[in-house]
């Protein structure tokens, strides 16, 4: 039996204690929050090539453009990017062990002028690749993470980053790699 003695807790506090707001100054200060968070962003431009090789996992050719192309757009890459592999030895779209990766994507940049006509709104947010986050990398991806660490390391606005590989040939490990910080996001 319930004890009906004891009072209920009053609803403000249990939206406090969900972490909602209930009054109008914790929102205002939470929308000045949010607010302080935007900065002004501008597309570069990035036309490179790099090369997969991996001993581990192999990638048809279209498979590995369509790796890299959800992998780019997950940490910021606008969505007009173009991702082509070539050098897929064999057959027609047979899986390969190394490939030549071409991309030509524009990501965010920091503006020096917020005024400018070709700024956008941006906001730093978490970034995290792992062999389970997002959904699509697996642990058989360590050695395109590996490959792809200039890519990503110098063409990305990226903060407190951690990028971290193990990777071991003809092994997949369930924690061979770990990308993680922030990054530079339209809102």
């Amino acid at each position: 039996m319930q004890n009906m003695d004891r009072p209920l807790l009053p609803l403000c506090a249990w939206m406090t204690l969900l972490g909602l707001s209930c009054g109008s100054d914790v929102s205002l200060a939470a929308t000045a929050s949010a607010t302080a968070d935007v900065v002004s962003g501008a597309w570069q431009h990035r036309k490179l090539t790099f090369s997969y090789v991996g001993f581990t996992t192999a990638y048809t050719c279209d498979g590995l453009e369509d790796h890299v192309r959800q992998i780019l757009l997950n940490i910021g890459a606008r969505k007009d990017l173009r991702v082509t592999a070539n050098g897929c030895p064999g057959p027609f779209n047979s899986p390969s062990h190394s490939a030549f990766v071409n991309v030509d994507f524009y990501a965010l940049a920091p503006a020096a002028d917020a005024s400018g006509s070709e700024t956008v709104k941006a906001h730093w947010t978490a970034l995290e690749l792992t062999p389970q986050r997002p959904n699509f990398m697996g642990a058989g991806d360590c050695e395109l993470i590996q490959g792809m660490q200039d890519l990503i390391t110098q063409n990305f606005a990226l903060r407190s980053l951690e990028y971290r590989t193990s990777c071991f040939p003809n092994e997949v490990s369930l924690n061979g790699f770990s990308v993680k910080g922030q990054a530079l996001r339209v809102l």
